[in-house]
């Protein structure tokens, strides 16, 4: 080692972010999650067993999930092994369950494996997954900020404990503002710090639950606040206003904002407006959010707003969705903007969309209809079906007019646009056959 490097390791400490040096080592300094790690609760006695099974960590940014498994890194015997699915591929996947598999065999070892952001790994990695979790070979730790329902593969997902981490709460932070003011090791007891009261309050209320946010903010007041005459650190609320990370201001995922922009997305789709869509879609995109979320709502537009005006926009929007699954971003974003043009300047029609809603309602507000007698289920040969029934296809154009509801109900309005002209052609054509 040289003189470089032994300087390096002496000084690595001080070059650690705050949120890095403040990062607990066991449960003990962990803050917040108490409804999961608090004492008696099944993490905690999980961890204290050592005892780990396959969980799915799921929550918002900065609120310990990283940190809870470096906990369990800290105190199980079990290897431990971390991979983040934004770098990690297949080969890296196979090389960790080939050690895992030597382990096991060898030293009786199991391997724990924490995926950080989990919902980046697309179907192929998570197959890999699965057999190795099934056998009990890998323990299988995932993180993520977005819903595990929609993310993880559904196998994977009932072989796992979805474990739900929450914003902190006010008291936490406090409690991790007063850590960091008097720790004389890693935070800043040496230091003469004023925090002024309107300072902390704005301070807990624009971090949104999150300790890394909290603690890269006030690391950035600090040194970057010179010390008065009489050697203290005043920081007011200006300075940690202008400090304050407010992840994209335009646009936040778990706010009112990201609401109101899927909510004009849609209706500029609706509203055949294409600029507006795309407009709205590389605000989104640019901006972080999934773009599988993003692609899960054109196929609901393509069903709800397109409909029969254009059945072909189901398949455009369900090829988008494939298409963002297989290849992620940056590419993902080519066929999220084909789906979004086609939808936006297709031909509208609501009719799908009003008639189950309407037979949703009637069903349950009435009494269930009987099965006319001649429609009912039977397993005989169609040469000794039920007298009464009416075959379609023993009919010129495969149609016979014949009661299929108890009552007569009408659900369905088709609309003269688009495809569903024709829809509209056909149904005239056998209203006028029944006539004749």
């Amino acid at each position: 080692m040289d003189l470089f490097d032994l300087s390096y390791q002496m000084n690595k400490k001080d070059l650690q972010p705050l949120a890095e040096k403040f990062r607990p080592k066991n449960l003990e300094e962990f803050v917040g999650q108490g409804h999961i790690v608090g004492p008696g609760k099944l993490l905690n006695r999980l961890i204290a067993a050592d005892r780990i099974t396959s969980m799915i960590f799921y929550g918002p940014p900065g609120t310990g999930k990283t940190t809870l498994a470096s906990i369990i890194a800290n105190t199980t015997a079990d290897n431990f092994v971390k991979l983040s699915a934004v770098t990690a591929g297949v080969k890296d996947i196979k090389s960790i369950i080939s050690i895992a598999e030597s382990d096991l065999k060898l030293y009786q070892k199991k391997t724990i494996l924490f995926v950080d952001e989990i919902h980046r790994f697309n179907k192929a990695q998570q197959d890999v997954l699965l057999p190795f979790v099934e056998k009990g070979l890998i323990i299988l730790i995932g993180a993520t900020t977005e819903n595990p329902i929609f993310e993880v593969n559904k196998a994977l997902l009932s072989r796992s404990r979805i474990i739900e981490f929450k914003s902190l709460e006010k008291a936490d932070l406090e409690k991790l503002i007063s850590r960091v003011l008097e720790d004389k090791d890693k935070g800043y007891g040496k230091e003469k710090i004023l925090l002024d009261p309107g300072a902390k309050d704005f301070l807990l209320s624009h971090v949104e639950g999150d300790a890394r946010n909290l603690l890269n903010t006030l690391e950035l007041a600090v040194i970057t606040t010179a010390a008065n005459e009489d050697g203290y650190i005043h920081i007011d609320i200006d300075v940690i206003s202008n400090c304050i990370q407010n992840v994209n201001l335009r646009y936040d995922k778990d706010g009112d904002q990201h609401y109101n922009i899927i909510s004009a997305f849609i209706k500029s789709i609706r509203g055949s407006d294409p600029d507006a869509a795309i407009y709205y879609l590389a605000l989104m995109l640019s901006s972080g959010e999934d773009p599988k979320f993003i692609a899960r709502r054109l196929i609901i537009s393509a069903a709800e707003d397109i409909g029969l005006a254009d059945p072909q926009a189901l398949v455009i929007a369900n090829a988008a969705f494939d298409a963002v699954n297989f290849i992620g971003l940056p590419e993902g974003r080519i066929p999220l903007a084909e789906a979004t043009v086609y939808l936006a300047t297709a031909p509208k029609s609501n009719t799908a969309y009003e008639a189950i809603n309407k037979a949703m309602a009637y069903v349950e507000s009435s009494r269930s209809l009987q099965v006319p007698e001649h429609l009912k289920n039977i397993h005989i040969s169609r040469e000794n079906l039920k007298e009464g029934y009416k075959y379609p296809h023993d009919y010129q154009g495969a149609y016979v007019d014949q009661k299929y509801l108890e009552k007569d109900l009408s659900f369905y309005k088709a609309k003269d646009q688009g495809y569903e002209k024709n829809i509209v052609a056909r149904i005239n054509f056998l209203k006028n056959k029944n006539k004749a």
